[in-house]
C-alpha cells in the first residue's frame, strides 16, 4: 500500500514538473510578442525580465517561512494554478501596468512553485532510498519542449498571446490540481510532525555555500544557452536565421535525454562521479562553442552542454536534502534562490563581455565557472551527508 502511494505521489509530482516546464517555455519563448503587445521599449524590457527572477527569489524565501507552518504539498497545490493564471493574465492584458502585475504575480508564485516542487522531490527521493530526482527534472525538460513547440505554433499561425496560452491553461490547470490530491512527501527522521517543519534545526550557510555556488554556475551556463545560442550561431558562426533557432531545441532535447538516464548513472556510479562528468562535459561543450569554425560544430558544442549541465541542478537539490536531512525544506528553499542569481548574472555577463570583447571569449567565462564545480564536487558525496532515517536500501549507493 505504501509503495503504491509513493508511486502515485511520484507520478503526480512529475506531472507538476511537466506543467511548469510547459508554462515557463510558453512565457520566455514569446517575449518578443509580449513586448510588442504592451509596447515595452528595448530599454524597459530588461527591467521586466530582471523583475521576474528577483521576485521569484523573494517567493522562494517566503516559501521557506510558509513551510514552517504548512506542508510543501499545500504550497505547490495552490502555487501552480496561480502561475498558470498569471501566464493567462500576461496574454489577456492590454495596458503596461497589467503586464507588470501579471509578471509580478508570475515571479512570486513561480518562486514558491520551484521551491515546493524541489522540496517534495528531495523528500520523495529520501523515501525511495535511491535516485529519482533527475526523472522529475526530465519531466520539466519534456514540458519545456512541449511548451516551446506550442509557442512556435502560435507564432507560426500568428495567434494572439491569449489564444496561444488559453488551451494550455484550460487543459493543464485542472489536470495539475486534480493530480495534487496524490501528492506525497517522504518523511525522514528529524523532520518533525506534520505542519511543523525543521523546528529547532538550523541550516549552516557555510556548509550550504558550495552547493549555492554550484547552482549559480549551472544557471549561468543554462542562461547563456537560453539567451545567446541563437545570436551566437547567426552573428558569430554565420548560420541562417532558421538554423540559429536549432541549438536551443537541441539543448532541450539533450537535457531531456541526459536526465532520463541520469538516475541510473547516479545509482551505478554515485552522485559525485556523475556531477564531475557532467561538469567536464559541459565545460568541454563551451570550449567547442568558443572555437567552432562553423554552425554545425557550434551545435555539437551545445549538444555537449545539454548532456553535461542537465545533471548538475537536480543533484544539487538532492545533495542539499542529504546534507540537512532534518531541515531539507529550508535548505532547498535557500538553495533555490541561487537558481535566480545565476539566471540574473549569466545573460548580462555574457552580453557585456561579448560587446566589450568578443562573444567567443565570452563563452570561456561560463566554461570556467562550470568547471569550478569540480572544486565543490565532494559536497555531493554520501559520507558527510546521509539521509539519516535508517531507510536506505541495503547495498544501494547513496544517491543524489
Amino acid at each position: 500500500m505504501k509503495d503504491a502511494r509513493l508511486r502515485h505521489g511520484r507520478a503526480s509530482l512529475a506531472l507538476s514538473f511537466f506543467v511548469q516546464g510547459v508554462t515557463f517555455a510558453l512565457l520566455v519563448t514569446r517575449i518578443p510578442a509580449i513586448q510588442d503587445r504592451y509596447g515595452i521599449s528595448d530599454g524597459l524590457l530588461p527591467v521586466f525580465l530582471a523583475a521576474v527572477p528577483i521576485l521569484a527569489g523573494v517567493g522562494s524565501v517566503v516559501t521557506e517561512k510558509v513551510v514552517a507552518r504548512v506542508r510543501p504539498r499545500v504550497v505547490l497545490r495552490w502555487a501552480q494554478p496561480v502561475v498558470l493564471l498569471a501566464l493567462l493574465g500576461v496574454g489577456a492584458g492590454r495596458e503596461l501596468w497589467q503586464a507588470a502585475v501579471a509578471l509580478g504575480v508570475f515571479g512570486l508564485s513561480v518562486g514558491a512553485l520551484d521551491a515546493s516542487m524541489n522540496m517534495m522531490g528531495v523528500s520523495l527521493q529520501r523515501a525511495y532510498g535511491r535516485s529519482i530526482m533527475l526523472g522529475f527534472h526530465a519531466a520539466y525538460s519534456l514540458g519545456g519542449i512541449a511548451g516551446a513547440s506550442m509557442a512556435w505554433a502560435g507564432a507560426h499561425w500568428d495567434l494572439t498571446l491569449l489564444v496561444s496560452y488559453l488551451p494550455a491553461v484550460v487543459v493543464l490547470l485542472p489536470a495539475a490540481f486534480i493530480a495534487s490530491r496524490w501528492y506525497v512527501e517522504g518523511r525522514g527522521e528529524g523532520d518533525g510532525p506534520p505542519g511543523v517543519v525543521s523546528s529547532g534545526v538550523s541550516v549552516s550557510f557555510k556548509l550550504l555555500m558550495p552547493l549555492c555556488l554550484v547552482m549559480s554556475f549551472a544557471y549561468i551556463g543554462d542562461s547563456t544557452v537560453s539567451n545567446w545560442s541563437a545570436k551566437y550561431l547567426q552573428d558569430v558562426l554565420g548560420s541562417s536565421e532558421q538554423l540559429s533557432t536549432v541549438p536551443y531545441n537541441v539543448y532541450m532535447v539533450t537535457t531531456l535525454l541526459g536526465r532520463a538516464v541520469g538516475d541510473f548513472g547516479v545509482r551505478r556510479f554515485g552522485a559525485v562521479a556523475v556531477v564531475r562528468f557532467g561538469s567536464v562535459l559541459a565545460a568541454a561543450g563551451f570550449g567547442v562553442v568558443a572555437v567552432a569554425s562553423g554552425a554545425w560544430i557550434g551545435m555539437l558544442g551545445f549538444t555537449m552542454l545539454g548532456l553535461g549541465l542537465c545533471v548538475i541542478v537536480p543533484q544539487t537539490f538532492a545533495a542539499a536534502g542529504r546534507m540537512f536531512p532534518g531541515a531539507s525544506d529550508t535548505a532547498v528553499a535557500r538553495l533555490n534562490v541561487f537558481n535566480y542569481v545565476g539566471f540574473l548574472v549569466g545573460s548580462p555577463l555574457v552580453g557585456a563581455l561579448g560587446d566589450a570583447w568578443s562573444y567567443r571569449g565570452a563563452m570561456l567565462v561560463p566554461m570556467v565557472l562550470v568547471l569550478a564545480t569540480l572544486v565543490y564536487a565532494k559536497s555531493f558525496g554520501a559520507e558527510p551527508a546521509r539521509y539519516g532515517g535508517g531507510h536506505e536500501r541495503p547495498r544501494t549507493v547513496d544517491v543524489g
